[in-house]
Order: structure tokens, then C-alpha cells, then sequence
């Protein structure tokens, strides 16, 4: 579908959808970029503020993937307004500022629409560098691996959408969903990275696939050191498990499994996730500073999961460390 936009022919952009990166950038100057991303979704929790603050920290991830200062932000939301009371959208519009001001983004303006089931998001606006952004093409064989966040938010949505868990049982998730990426950011740039992503819709093999493309590179995962949220595990064996991550798992065909790796797991590394933590490729030399920094921080993981490879193309996931 996307064949069908016009060619990109300004100089001046930096970053579009050819590389599937987190965001777009375009050069202001020779020291300023503007980094724009937009994003929205229907409920995943049942509480209206903790959607918006949700919301707003999945849709600031992808600037902060990017190595870029959030500046402002419009809301997007379309709501059932003859089925749902606007009261509760003042709510979710509540959460929503109070994650944007805790990213030093104010929300300056928007767009509401009539909608069959309730959405909300942002157009967010940040600013960088452009010799300093973080993009998905610039992984070297060698880099580690190394996701500042567990992973399992999407199966334990699915969960609670299910009745399985209650809300209350979500509390490390929603922390998860809910903690911005800006230290995790700050602490890649401070030593080196200069690839990264953020996990999110397309899972972990989905949003690696983009970086092992657009570096022209490969990738090895270890899957005893991916961190995960309580109970996702048991969940995903019990089939506990969104049709996204399904999907993922389809599109990861190619991927190479170790023997003995179970159809579970596999659907942990696919999992969608909802405003997931960054993956980050640094060089091994590196590794140690910036892990420190990761903890220094307070990034809720900062665990070396793999490696990028000179096999370009070939992702394989094995049990542990080779």
C-alpha cells in the first residue's frame, strides 16, 4: 500500500517510511531536525486516566527511539459520543496531559472525530540533532542487544480483557506502559548507540527485523536473558494471547529456532507490545558504561538479550548464550 504515496525527493528529510523507522525526520538546519511520529489505540485497561497516560508514553516512545527532545503535541481521539459520557473522556484526556507534561510536551491543540469505539493518541513533535539520531539502520556486526523493558504487555491486555486477571494484577505492567523512555534515551546517547528502536506494535522479532534490514546485518537473540512481566509465560502456553502476536509470529517465518524452543516462547519474542522499551545496539566496548547508565537511570531493565551478526538477513534465536 504504501507503494502507492508519492516519491520523497526533499533532501532535507532525513528519515522516512522507506526504512520503516520509528519516526520522520526532516532537517531544519545543520545543528536542528524536526522528529514527527503519530500514534493511537482503542482501550487496553479498564481505568480511563491510565489509557491516557498509556497513550501518551506509547506515542512519546517513538521520539525518544529516534534520540529526539519532545517540543509539543496535538490529541487525536474519535468517541462514541452517544454511548459513552464525555465526562469519561475528560478523563482520558486527563492522563494523557499528565504523562505529555511529564515529558516537558504540552499539548497544544487537536483533532476529535465520532467514532463506532473509543481511540485516543498524539501527533508528537521533538527536535535532535541530525548527527546524533538514533535510527534502525546504523547496527554494526557486533553490537549487543541490550531492551530497557519486559516484555508481555500485550498477552497480559489480553489477559484482562479475557477476565483472567484484574486490573489490580496489571500494576508491573501498567508501570511499564506508563514509564517514558527519555532516561533510556539520555543514557544511549551519553555512550554511543547510535541504533535502536522502540518494541511495540510489530513485538521484538518484528521491530529487529527492521533494524537487521535497515542495517544490513543480522541478529541473534538469547532468550533465557529477555526479561518478561509476571505470568506471561503461563499465559502465552495456555493460548492466552492477542491476534497481533500471532500475526508477528506468521511474519517471523524465516526466523531460525534452536531445537526445543517451545511455540510459547516463540510468542513471547512476538508479543505486540503497548509503549514497550527500547532496544538498543552498542558496540562491546561500550556495553558496561552504558548498562550502568541504564540502572543509573532506573530503566526497568537493562539486559543484554543478543547480538547483531555479519549475516545479513538471518535472525536466530537460541536458548541461552552460545
Amino acid at each position: 500500500m504504501l507503494r502507492r504515496l508519492p516519491a520523497i525527493g526533499d533532501p532535507n528529510i532525513l528519515v522516512d517510511a522507506a526504512t520503516r523507522d520509528d519516526a520522520a525526520v526532516y532537517r531544519l538546519s545543520e545543528s536542528r531536525a524536526l522528529v514527527a511520529t503519530v500514534d493511537f489505540f482503542t482501550p487496553i485497561v479498564d481505568d480511563a486516566r491510565t489509557w491516557g497516560r498509556i497513550a501518551a508514553a506509547n506515542a512519546l516512545s517513538d521520539l525518544y527511539a529516534m534520540g529526539a527532545t519532545p517540543l509539543c503535541a496535538l490529541s487525536l481521539v474519535g468517541w462514541p459520543r452517544e454511548q459513552l459520557p464525555l465526562e469519561l473522556l475528560g478523563e482520558v484526556l486527563e492522563g494523557l496531559g499528565e504523562v505529555a507534561l511529564e515529558a516537558g510536551c504540552p499539548i497544544v491543540g487537536g483533532h476529535s472525530i465520532d467514532a463506532l469505539e473509543p481511540h485516543v493518541g498524539l501527533v508528537a513533535l521533538g527536535e535532535a540533532h541530525p548527527d546524533r539520531l538514533l535510527t534502525n539502520t546504523r547496527g554494526r556486526p557486533g553490537d549487543r542487544l541490550v531492551l530497557t523493558k519486559p516484555l508481555g504487555t500485550g498477552i497480559l491486555s489480553t489477559a484482562l480483557k479475557r477476565e483472567l486477571i484484574q486490573e489490580h494484577e496489571m500494576a508491573e505492567a501498567i508501570l511499564t506502559m506508563t514509564t517514558l523512555n527519555a532516561g533510556a534515551m539520555r543514557a544511549a546517547l551519553a555512550h554511543g548507540v547510535a541504533a535502536a528502536t522502540d518494541v511495540t506494535g510489530f513485538g521484538l522479532l518484528g521491530h529487529l527485523a527492521n533494524v537487521v534490514a535497515g542495517s544490513g546485518v543480522g541478529a541473534e537473540l538469547w532468550l533465557d536473558r529477555i526479561p518478561l512481566l509476571p505470568r506471561v509465560r503461563e499465559f502465552a502456553a495456555r493460548g492466552v494471547v492477542p491476534g497481533g502476536s500471532q500475526r508477528n509470529l506468521q511474519a517471523a517465518a524465516g526466523v531460525a529456532w534452536e531445537d526445543g524452543i517451545p511455540q510459547e516462547d516463540r510468542l513471547l519474542l512476538a508479543d505486540a507490545q503497548t509503549s514497550g522499551g527500547l532496544l538498543l545496539a552498542v558496540a562491546p566496548a561500550r556495553l558496561a558504561a552504558l548498562r550502568a547508565a541504564l540502572a543509573a537511570e532506573g530503566t526497568l531493565a537493562s539486559s543484554e538479550i543478543g547480538t547483531l551478526t555479519a549475516e545479513a538477513g538471518a535472525v536466530r534465536v537460541r536458548r541461552g548464550v552460545p
